[in-house]
């Protein structure tokens, strides 16, 4: 049976909008994904869905749609996303209106199940703004196996858009784990669209990235898969490109889901041809018994003003506006950050300027609202040389936390909707405990004489956010260089290098099957990208913070 060739529209609610028509008319397609759906969505999804119930689905989508449905059907591609967010049914509803308006017959379907929020005490959740398991690949199977045009789902993991129509071509079953752990792996490299083809990447001097093409995997039937993109589209797929996808927001070697367990440590790529990457080799396990739930919560308001300190004695004019900034009603949280953006005798103002961040937070909105930043701008004639403010005084925001659940998968109902009919889809009947992988045999330290340059010279890095957690995947190119990075970049270097990190929980895994060592940082991003913990909140920077930073490197990779 021929591969499927499955391309990818969308890594972000926020992507890029005419990717949908690009992929649709830049080549040959089977089916066309897009992953809509982030810890941070499910929040502005939820606050859609408390001003109007009708809503909570990902509006871009549906916009996309009224050029590319038709577009879609002419080409025979099958359209599968997660954009139905919190209301799959209700997306469904509305592509099915437009499809009218458009005079086109079209089957719709959805997966749904996901939403725990009605159980979310029952289940020992909590109370929380938003609820949603981490669904997999069967209901979208389901769904196209009925002779559905367009799937539509809400929280499933982001593989799922992919390994669900490949389970439906080539009729998988639950325990054919070593196919599933492959079309997760090639699920995983391309849902976050334009970061497989260059987009992101460390080495983007080397290619031409200026509007890359977004991503394509070509599934075969023993699971394994070719990543590419259209012919003539810009951005390359290299790979160096799929090696980074591949550490981005990850832990250990065992990547679970709620079908399989995928081996990243068996993961082998080779490069086939000009933008043509193979993954082969991928080793799937049971999956866990419990399905990753996520949580949203409001927790409460925020606001922040940024000192701007120009010249001479930046950290005593810091220190000056710290002290006259008192309030009569104290903020739940006051935070101040000195970033010493300052060069000694600039050549330009902005050069010569540094930047005093205070963020307040508070359950009440009159707290952190405008008593905060008339509070601020109020001593701008009483205070250091220079003042001003990055933007005027602004009124308080509210903010989320995030925070992972699991629940047993046998309590959670994963039901595939077609033409009315309701398909249950039962959760694995055979589960692995998750535990860590065994690190593998290291290669022999690389000798020799060093020289102090910046890690980035030799390695690239890939980082990202999970909750409250960052990861950093960090990868070399030769045998040569792993033989030093996997010796050199232990814990402690790593902390040393990233000082943030020092107090914190990090635990670092070894991939030599791909030159790679990652690292998980834990609680670096308090609760999540929107409690906004830090100045990167996603920590999408945090790779190239460490590359840039200057450690001992042998003088025969430089």
């Amino acid at each position: 049976m021929s591969a499927i060739r499955i391309g990818n529209a969308s890594g972000f609610y926020g992507d890029r909008f005419g990717a949908v028509r690009e992929m649709l008319t830049g080549g040959p397609l089977d089916v066309l994904t897009g992953d809509y759906l982030a810890e941070l969505t499910m929040l502005i999804l939820g606050r859609d869905r408390m001003k109007d119930p009708k809503l909570g689905y990902a509006k871009t989508f549906l916009r996309q749609l009224e050029d590319g449905l038709g577009l879609a059907l002419d080409r025979d591609v099958k359209i599968v996303a997660n954009a139905g967010g919190l209301n799959p049914s209700g997306l469904a509803d509305a592509i099915r209106e437009l499809a009218t308006r458009l005079g086109l017959e079209v089957k719709v379907a959805h997966v749904e199940g996901d939403d725990l929020i009605g159980r979310a005490a029952e289940l020992g959740l909590g109370q929380p703004l938003t609820a949603n398991a981490y669904l997999g690949a069967f209901g979208i199977a389901e769904c196209l196996k009925a002779g559905a045009d367009v799937v539509v789902t809400g929280r499933v993991t982001d593989a799922s858009v992919i390994v669900g129509p490949a389970i439906a071509r080539f009729g998988w079953q639950p325990t054919d784990y070593d196919q599933l752990a492959g079309a997760v792996a090639a699920g995983h490299v391309i849902e976050c669209g334009a970061q497989a083809t260059g987009g992101n990447y460390s080495f983007f001097a080397e290619h031409d990235i200026r509007h890359p093409g977004f991503p394509i995997a070509e599934i075969e039937a023993d699971g394994s898969s070719v990543i590419t993109k259209h012919d003539g589209t810009g951005g390359a797929v290299t790979v160096g490109t799929v090696t980074a996808q591949l550490l981005y927001e990850i832990s250990g070697a065992r990547y679970a889901g709620p079908d399989v367990t995928a081996r990243f440590d068996t993961i082998e790529l080779s490069q086939e041809d000009t933008d043509r990457v193979r993954i082969s080799g991928v080793r799937g396990e049971p999956p866990p018994p419990s399905l990753k739930v996520s949580l949203n919560t409001l927790g409460g308001f925020r606001n922040e003003t940024v000192f701007v300190l120009t010249g001479l004695d930046i950290e005593a004019k810091a220190e000056l506006v710290k002290q006259q900034l008192v309030f009569a009603n104290p903020p739940a949280e006051l935070k101040w950050t000195l970033a010493r953006t300052d060069r000694p005798d600039a050549a330009s103002e902005e050069e010569a300027s540094a930047l005093l961040r205070c963020v307040v937070k508070d359950p009440d909105p009159k707290v952190v609202g405008r008593a905060f930043s008339s509070a601020a701008i109020e001593i701008a004639l009483a205070s250091y040389p220079g003042f001003h403010v990055t933007a005027p005084p602004g009124d308080a925001s509210p903010f989320g936390l995030f925070k992972p659940g699991y629940v047993d998968a046998k309590l959670v109902e994963h039901v595939a909707v077609v033409d009315g009919r309701r398909i249950p889809v039962p959760p694995a009947a055979e589960t692995l405990e998750l535990a860590p992988a065994d690190e593998p045999a290291l290669p022999e330290p690389l000798t020799g004489p060093v020289k102090r340059a910046p890690l980035g010279l030799v390695a690239g890095a890939r980082s990202g956010d999970k909750g409250g957690d960052a990861n950093v995947g960090v990868w070399v190119r030769t045998d040569e260089a792993w033989r030093w990075l996997v010796h050199a970049l232990t814990v402690d270097e790593f902390r040393r290098l990233l000082p943030e990190t020092a107090a914190l929980p990090v635990t670092r895994h070894v991939f030599g099957n791909l030159k790679a060592v990652n690292f998980v940082v834990s609680g670096i991003l308090g609760d999540g990208v929107a409690s906004q913990a830090r100045f990167d909140p996603q920590a999408k920077a945090l790779g190239e913070w460490l590359r840039a930073r200057h450690t001992d490197i042998p003088e025969v990779l430089l």
